[in-house]
């Protein structure tokens, strides 16, 4: 089963640390969404006719869209395309933008699953990101969700934040878990070139957030979260039981996927292709029905690397059967260059599976990168 993700790049304003492609201007707005339906049609082959499991609008903030916006892209998708009847099909949407008339909206589309840019339930925090709400809707938006029924959220936290205490942390990890929110993203605040954050901490306007304190606050965040019956199933994803975003899920397993929009990736096992990352050049190019992507085709080495860097940060891990399938070469690197990480505690070794260790986790972009195959 594939998977199709859509790309809104629009926001109401940008947040200290986002580093993705968005526009705060929505003048182009109706032009992107004829163009995001052209793409769809000059791709509708890419998948190979394959039925879809999973739609996922990420951005930016897709909960900007409109009825209008939805009924073109669905009616498009529909048009081109074959899906499941318990198919995922997930919004990013901020807080804000949730209301109970726009909840209708969502449901009447059929989306059955929301992935909310919460990152905090303090004002001080949200302030500090520059973030569009405030605590108050980011819990009023949650009761929204429930009351009409759409109980399938998730919730995006941020530690280590400069102005997320360890208080702070833990009130926000023990609200998730009294709101029975069955899905959490957390991430750690990083600092990303070209971003205002960046900007600040270049110009000494604020101090660069401490590693150790968000250290400890991803550290109570994997005990709290698996006391509480989380499963904590990719690095910085936690799941009650058996609710996995699959979606996500699918692309860490490496199932190929449709990318719609400006910046959007796709990739269909032997290769991955990416669209123009500008609006205006984006809506352009398909205006001449032409695609605005480059496309990069992967060799034995590169898949290799991909499904170290993908498949050790998930629960299931790595399974020895499937790097032996990619030749003899990349099977002696692997065995040979794994000893380490697992001498040093990294990596924890069942039969012919191999995963990390709870340390590792702090680690796992090194870790696999040490393990990586070099041309």
């Amino acid at each position: 089963m594939s998977g199709i993700y859509i790309h809104i790049p629009f926001c109401k304003q940008a947040c200290h640390y986002c580093n993705f492609h968005f526009s705060t201007s929505l003048k182009l707005k109706d032009a992107l969404i004829d163009a995001i339906c052209t793409e769809i049609r000059l791709r509708k082959d890419y998948l190979k006719n394959n039925k879809i499991s999973t739609i996922y609008f990420g951005g930016g903030t897709p909960s900007l869209l409109t009825d209008k916006d939805f009924d073109k892209i669905f009616t498009t998708l529909l048009k081109y395309y074959e899906w499941k009847d318990n198919a995922e099909i997930t919004l990013e949407a901020n807080p804000d933008d949730i209301t109970k008339d726009s909840i209708t909206i969502f449901q009447k589309w059929g989306i059955n699953r929301l992935s909310i840019g919460v990152q905090s339930f303090y004002d001080e925090d949200l302030t500090f990101m520059n973030r569009a709400h405030n605590a108050k809707e980011a819990l009023r938006c949650i009761g929204y969700c429930q009351d009409a029924g759409l109980e399938n959220l998730s919730i995006d936290l941020i530690y280590g934040s400069n102005t997320t205490t360890d208080e702070m942390w833990l009130h926000n990890i023990e609200q998730t878990i009294d709101m029975k929110i069955p899905h959490v993203s957390a991430y750690c605040l990083t600092v990303e070139e070209k971003t205002a954050l960046f900007h600040m901490i270049k110009t000494n306007k604020i101090d660069l957030p401490n590693i150790d304190k968000a250290n400890d606050q991803f550290s109570s965040l994997m005990d709290i979260l698996e006391n509480h019956g989380y499963d904590h199933y990719e690095i910085s994803n936690f799941s009650l039981p058996e609710q996995y975003a699959v979606h996500n899920t699918n692309y860490w397993k490496g199932v190929e996927y449709i990318g719609i929009g400006p910046s959007a990736h796709s990739y269909d096992v032997v290769s991955r292709s990416w669209n123009v990352a500008n609006n205006k050049k984006y809506i352009d190019q398909l205006a001449l029905e032409d695609l605005p992507l480059d496309t990069e085709y992967l060799n034995n080495d590169t898949r290799y690397n991909e499904y170290l860097m993908t498949g050790l940060r998930t629960m299931w891990g790595i399974d020895l059967s499937v790097i032996q399938a990619m030749g003899e070469k990349v099977t002696n690197i692997f065995l040979s260059s794994i000893k380490e990480a697992i001498n040093d505690g990294m990596i924890k070794q069942n039969g012919n599976n191999f995963t990390l260790t709870k340390n590792g986790k702090y680690y796992a972009d090194r870790i696999a990168m040490n393990l990586f195959s070099v041309d």
